[in-house]
């Protein structure tokens, strides 16, 4: 009998497109997924079974086109395979679907409520599908949705404690590049907010400064201390008494 791998027979992850090519029409959707792969970096420094996707092309049928999430996270996978880093992410050789896909509603609708939604639940199965719609009013603009019976459920809060990730994910006003405005970050259990990458060089920095302060404190009390020392060593010379034979 003739022996093969299947895989063999399938374009590889260097034969196909890394995204749809098309462009975005809001810097949000890069720097929104850009933020929360930066926090991972940091928060999982000394994990390497993951990989955060950015605008990436996700191959999931030789005969379908690539669907790009803004966004995605897969666990359990390399974080890195070689210094060529991947092209694109091709589930017939990573062998996991991702864990969650994020998208970020622009200006141009593209179904991230209808037809985006229904293909990760039914045809691929993600387990979380989070949507963020920052031109949202009236409506709640972050809404995480989890993977039950075939179909999402939206699960309410903010922020949302994934159990699976081991992260929340969730809404709030800060600064990132300068920019102060709603982001999207991760969370602990408890709820706190994960810093950013800018809000750690900053901590670091204050740190810094908060010791250097301390130390010249130190230093000044140091100093006033010698100086009431020597004052009350020339006073007693006047007075006749050696300050030597008071100790």
């Amino acid at each position: 009998m003739l022996k093969y791998n299947p895989l063999h027979c399938l374009p590889s992850s260097e034969e196909l497109p890394d995204s749809d090519d098309t462009p975005v029409d809001n810097e949000l959707q890069d720097l929104i997924p850009g933020l929360l792969k930066a926090m991972l970096a940091l928060i999982w420094s000394q994990r390497w079974d993951w990989f955060f996707g950015v605008d990436m092309g996700v191959y999931y049928d030789p005969n379908k086109p690539s669907i790009v999430p803004d966004g995605f996270l897969s666990l359990g996978i390399p974080r890195f395979i070689d210094e060529g880093l991947r092209p694109s992410y091709v589930l017939w050789e990573e062998q996991k679907l991702p864990t969650l896909v994020l998208e970020v509603v622009s200006q141009t609708y593209r179904g991230e409520y209808t037809t985006k939604k229904e293909m990760y639940a039914q045809e691929l199965g993600i387990l979380y599908y989070v949507v963020y719609n920052p031109q949202r009013k009236r409506k709640e603009s972050l809404e995480v949705y989890k993977l039950m019976n075939g179909e999402y459920v939206l699960i309410p809060g903010n922020p949302v404690w994934l159990p699976e990730i081991g992260l929340g994910i969730g809404k709030e006003k800060g600064t990132y590049q300068g920019i102060t405005r709603e982001w999207l970050y991760w969370f602990d259990e408890q709820g706190k907010r994960f810093l950013t990458p800018e809000e750690r060089i900053l901590q670091s920095e204050e740190q810094r400064l908060e010791s250097e302060r301390k130390q010249l404190e130190s230093e000044r009390k140091r100093l006033e201390s010698e100086e009431k020392a020597q004052k009350l060593a020339e006073m007693l010379k006047k007075l006749g008494i050696d300050p030597e034979s008071l100790m």
